[in-house]
């Protein structure tokens, strides 16, 4: 009984932080792009000898200031119409001010960041491994929508994962140091051989160069021998999704799919459930 109170307590602390990770991840997929795109056009400036001295600074932008506000109207969003989900509800999906419609993605996303950080609770128990994997699981999430919004895979948030994934290594939390130092290397070198080629043969980019961080971001994490696994899931969520979309909602063809949402599905489940995957296939293929 204790046993199934305290694991009760767990998951239950684990959603609620999953909701107020949720609406924070809310903030990043919708500022960290505009915060790189106003940093590269300093940088262009500044390259091209554009800058000058402005009479009064730039306002800060960033993940903290200014405050939330309705696109619409401009009104602040206060503490109690910032609960998530709850706050959503009670406004009727629409703004305190002006009445004008919050996108339903927002609520959606508390609940998918509270949905899959109850899971990694639920399958790896409490451990510094569930610590970790919340973590992943959290940006990968953010990642995901800013790619999908944006065709951008951040280099500020994949790169700092994969530098804590060759840490983590060290201490054998996920993988030993040397499968992580080579997952990382074949992860990159593997779909970036994969572009070239591409490229080579057909003159066109098949994917971003996003997209070989995050393979050697999991390569990192979980170790070389995920590699295969990861790249095979993502390509059959990939191809079911890709053609449910042009069957059920009639997707141009020609406006590219990113890549970026279908290796993190496929690495997140690799994290949970790469073993028990890799041994039933062994089984099936009656390798011991």
């Amino acid at each position: 009984m204790d046993f199934i109170e305290n694991n009760t307590l767990f998951l239950s602390a684990v959603i609620l932080l999953g909701l107020i990770i949720g609406s924070f991840l809310n903030v990043v997929i919708y500022r960290l792009p505009i915060m790189l795109e106003n940093s590269w056009r300093r940088e262009c400036e500044e390259f091209l000898g554009l800058t000058h001295s402005p009479a009064s600074p730039p306002a800060r932008y960033d993940l903290i200031v200014p405050r939330s506000q309705c696109p619409q109207c401009g009104h602040l969003i206060r503490a109690h119409e910032n609960i998530p989900v709850i706050s959503y509800l009670l406004l009727g999906g629409k703004c305190a001010h002006c009445k004008a419609p919050i996108a339903l993605r927002y609520p959606l996303i508390e609940m998918l960041t509270a949905l899959v950080s109850a899971i990694v609770a639920w399958k790896l128990g409490p451990s510094w491994q569930t610590g970790f994997g919340l973590l992943l699981s959290w940006a990968l999430i953010a990642l995901s929508v800013i790619d999908i919004d944006r065709q951008l895979l951040p280099d500020s948030v994949t790169q700092p994962l994969l530098w804590l994934g060759l840490f983590l290594s060290l201490f054998g939390v996920f993988t030993d140091k040397e499968s992580s130092i080579i997952g990382a290397i074949a992860g990159y070198l593997s779909l970036w051989s994969v572009f070239h080629l591409f490229k080579l043969l057909t003159g066109k980019d098949g994917m971003g160069y996003g997209d070989f961080k995050l393979l050697a971001l999991f390569g990192a994490w979980l170790g070389w021998k995920s590699l295969l696994l990861i790249v095979l899931l993502s390509s059959l969520i990939g191809a079911v999704t890709g053609g449910l979309m042009i069957l059920l909602l009639k997707h141009d063809r020609s406006i590219p799919i990113p890549f970026g949402p279908y290796l993190a599905a496929a690495g997140w489940v690799a994290l949970l459930w790469g073993r028990e995957i890799s041994d039933a296939y062994l089984s099936f293929a009656g390798i011991s």
